[in-house]
């Protein structure tokens, strides 16, 4: 039998390790509401552009995203995006995340309206995957990244980690 003690493991599985990878802000249109489905609320956003910024890999979000969204009945939001980056030498990168927004009633609806909100005050995480042909970026298609978003008026920014 195994001691399931986080204390009895090998340090790499006592936690998690990230580094930056980028920061990325998200153009967006929309919201456009279906209205309730079998899901709950559901929108959808187009994203028409945007940039993202590292060290390791910078460029632009290329016009033709989409961000659905669906409004559960216990306040959160979830997210399914999809994304086509392109880095600064030209390389096409697929980059697609769910990911979950949630908050106290007050703060989602000064989110709602537009608001300016801290976003140590809500929780909105991402994981996003990568898909690209590039041999420079290659090495996106075997990692696994998180993030961690704010949602402005003007778009999302979020920051993203590859895990370590």
């Amino acid at each position: 039998m195994y001691n399931l003690s986080l204390d009895a493991l090998p340090d790499v599985q006592r936690g998690i390790r990230a580094k930056p990878l980028f920061v990325m802000h998200l153009d967006v249109r929309g919201p456009f509401g279906f209205g309730p489905t079998p899901e709950g609320e559901r929108r959808v956003s187009v994203v028409t552009g945007g940039r993202f910024e590292g060290e390791r890999l910078s460029g632009e979000v290329l016009d033709g995203g989409s961000d659905w969204q669906v409004a559960r009945i216990d306040g959160s939001t979830t997210l399914d995006v999809r994304l086509i980056l392109k880095t600064t030498e030209g390389a096409l990168i697929g980059m697609s995340y769910r990911g979950i927004r949630f908050g106290p009633p007050s703060v989602m609806a000064e989110l709602a309206r537009g608001a300016r909100v801290d976003p140590a005050d809500y929780y909105f995480r991402i994981n996003p995957m990568f898909e690209t042909a590039s041999p420079d970026h290659g090495w996106l298609n075997r990692i696994l990244a998180i993030g961690v978003g704010d949602r402005r008026a003007d778009g999302p920014v979020y920051s993203i980690f590859e895990v370590l």
